[in-house]
């Protein structure tokens, strides 16, 4: 059988306790599960984590959440709550040799009576056989896997894999946590040398991730910095964050559902925070143009057409300028449509449509609205009796234009709202000549 984890150079990472010199994220590490900050949800009185833990028995299980929220603190404490032999390794680093080292290790503890809590840090890294090889350890209870990963399981883990384990979601960290963790380096080291307000920018700047929190704070004592900064100076002095954002996998995904779902929604102001959140992030603007003309066809259609022009506008401005002064046509057009009235009658006229296509194969159209190029067609009846429209009274037969062996349908049911109550007052009046003229 070959193996499943080829070899690589990648020592387990340790689990002793930090030592003196060691990153001040390390040396604040919390001591017990209640001293984990900003994931109350799971290590809190009602949490998952916190019964399972009185119940004194762990399931395998895959903590998921962004960088920076704990992920490692959990495990490490969850093996000493239950009384478990702790071993970590790295996805990325970690080979064949450290788990068969593992699991053989594993097996041993386990004749002595000794459970194994198996950390596996960035479990996404590795790929869909080399999950597999996890399930007989998982299975026998050889090792509880604790799992951690900053992306969507799944996307990234083996349905077998995350049918043994148990998903457990950790959040990005709030202010409040953040400024919790800041508190305890303070208490640590001493005061930060910032303003109240550039501890506030400090936090921000985080964006959630704790871990880049207290590297930013490390980075602020070991200047020995006398004045305490401002915001300004702060920012000169750490210089600028990158957005997190990888255009790849879920952050795309979630950035764009919400501002289609804001377009949506007529809320102009959530719309521009979300393309700016995009844009400034790295976002492809024509990835996004793409996406507002999709909106406008879909949310607005008809109720408002000139939707649709002002996005074809701002893709063709956009090509014109670039960025950044291109960038200006985007928000322009994201405003016309959050602003629009919506309607989303033809997509789901679409919708229909298609599936009556689908559903009746190929009827036949009446022969009276068929063309006859040929004699022939013509002796067997195409076109005779086509009223062409033009000629009636208003320019409006009242014809029946569907197959013989279909009823009429309605796929487009235009709201009153916006220019689709003209287009809606216009439909009502055919169907009255249309009745009128049919006899019916």
């Amino acid at each position: 059988m070959p193996d499943l984890f080829p070899e690589t150079v990648a020592p387990p990472i340790p689990a002793d306790e930090p030592r003196a010199d060691a990153p001040l994220a390390d040396r604040l590490r919390p001591g017990a599960l209640d001293a984990v900050v900003g994931q109350a949800h799971l290590t809190g009185p009602e949490g998952a984590i916190c019964r399972m833990v009185a119940a004194g028995r762990l399931s395998s299980m895959i903590l998921w959440g962004p960088p920076g929220t704990g992920k490692t603190s959990i495990a490490r404490l969850l093996a000493d709550a239950v009384g478990m032999r702790f071993v970590a390794i790295s996805a990325v680093f970690s080979g064949v040799a450290d788990l068969k080292k593992a699991f053989a290790e594993a097996d041993k503890a386990a004749e002595a009576g000794q459970r194994t809590l198996l950390f596996v840090d960035e479990i996404h890294r590795f790929n869909r056989a080399q999950q597999d090889g996890f399930l007989p350890f998982v299975e026998r209870g050889t090792v509880t896997l604790v799992g951690a990963t900053t992306e969507n399981p799944s996307f990234e883990l083996n349905a077998a894999l995350l049918s043994r384990t148990q998903v457990l979601i950790l959040h990005r960290l709030d202010a409040q946590a953040l400024g919790d963790l800041l508190d305890k380096a303070e208490a640590l080291e001493g005061p930060l040398p910032l303003t109240p307000e550039a501890r506030e920018a400090l936090i921000a700047s985080a964006d959630g991730d704790g871990r880049f929190l207290l590297n930013q704070a490390e980075t602020l004592y070991a200047a020995r910095i006398g004045e305490p900064l401002d915001p300004a100076g702060l920012g000169r002095f750490l210089q600028r964050r990158v957005a997190v954002y990888d255009k790849d996998r879920e952050g795309h995904y979630n950035l764009i559902s919400a501002w289609h779902k804001s377009l949506r929604g007529s809320d102009p102001d959530a719309a521009l925070y979300y393309l700016a959140r995009m844009l400034v992030a790295g976002e492809e603007p024509l990835f996004v143009l793409r996406r507002l003309v999709r909106a406008a066809v879909e949310d607005i259609g008809l109720a408002d057409p000139q939707a649709l022009v002002q996005c074809l506008a701002a893709k063709d401005a956009y090509d014109f300028l670039g960025s950044p002064e291109g960038e200006l046509a985007i928000v322009q057009a994201c405003l016309y449509c959050a602003t629009a009235p919506k309607s989303n009658a033809a997509y789901k006229a679409q919708k229909a449509a298609w599936k009556s296509a689908r559903e009746t194969g190929s009827l036949m159209p009446p022969q009276n609205i068929l063309n006859a190029p040929t004699k022939l067609m013509k002796d067997i009846g195409y076109g005779r009796g086509y009223a062409y429209d033009h000629d009636a009274d208003g320019g409006f037969s009242g014809a029946d234009y569907w197959p013989e062996e279909m009823t009429r349908q309605t796929y487009y049911d235009p709201p009153d709202r916006g220019f689709e109550r003209e287009v809606r007052r216009r439909i009502d009046h055919w169907n009255k000549l249309r009745a009128e003229r049919q006899g019916g």
